[in-house]
């Protein structure tokens, strides 16, 4: 089975800012993915067109079955609060979804710690630190069908606070402690692959840099494995959209 993680940028082009959702639904086609873990995906927001991604990715790759996770409610520059799990299927949100061609037995929601006080950031651009506010951040995991076994995929989207993305990582593992193996942790964690794996003491099936996408230097994209899966084949893929690069992984369970 094929897994693919991509941070699609609410599905812009960072050279433009331009959302074409046929162009987008062409990309995740391409990708022919059995489970595509998607993070920074918009529903309803005027920058996307007042899309819905995740239905569009779902049609797109002939889900079976999907779930989108809002981490942010309303709309950025207006009402932009963290999310509850009890918005309206149609409100303007914020977030990461998972969608598999096969079968999923059960789904499951994780909202993880946040950083709920601005913290000092230095960028390269600049001399001095800079205080930023980190945004909410959830997972959701799926027990996805492989033929006699059961694969469970969880998707996430970490800080960027290299201090807190570690917390929150452990955090999710201990969530999934009791979940079925084999499973797999993916998605843009805001870390190299050496720390991804050693927070999680998981194995990292795919090196490659995936990050920016036009030449990528770090590799931010991470697909960690426990229990009985390994990788056949492997590939980062530069897209039409997004600064990140699709991770694609052939799953052999």
């Amino acid at each position: 089975m094929r897994l693919v993680t991509f941070n699609i940028l609410n599905g812009r082009h960072p050279a433009d800012d331009h959302v074409d959702v046929d162009a987008f639904a062409a990309a995740v086609r391409s990708l022919d993915a059995d489970v595509l873990a998607l993070q920074e995906v918009d529903r309803n927001q005027a920058r996307s067109g007042h899309a819905d991604l995740t239905a569009v990715a779902a049609e797109a790759m002939g889900a079976a079955d999907s779930r989108f996770v809002a981490a942010l409610s309303g709309s950025p520059g207006a009402t932009w609060v963290a999310a509850t799990g009890e918005e309206q299927p149609d409100a303007a949100a914020y977030g990461i979804a998972l969608l598999s061609r096969r079968p999923v037995r059960a789904w499951q929601i994780i909202r993880l710690p946040a950083l709920r006080t601005r913290v000092p950031m230095k960028f390269k651009d600049s001399r001095l630190p800079t205080l930023v506010q980190d945004e909410p951040r959830v997972a959701v995991a799926a027990d996805v069908e492989c033929g006699d076994a059961t694969l469970t995929v969880a998707n996430t989207h970490l800080s960027f606070v290299p201090w807190w993305n570690g917390r929150q990582l452990r955090s999710l593992v201990a969530s999934l402690d009791v979940s079925q193996r084999p499973l797999v942790v993916t998605g843009d964690l805001n870390m190299d692959a050496e720390r991804a794996a050693r927070t999680t003491r998981m194995r990292g099936l795919a090196r490659h840099a995936t990050f920016p996408s036009h030449a990528p230097v770090e590799q931010l994209d991470h697909v960690l494995a426990d229990g009985p899966v390994t990788a056949t084949a492997t590939e980062a893929r530069e897209m039409p959209l997004s600064d990140h690069r699709a991770l694609v992984v052939d799953l052999q369970v």
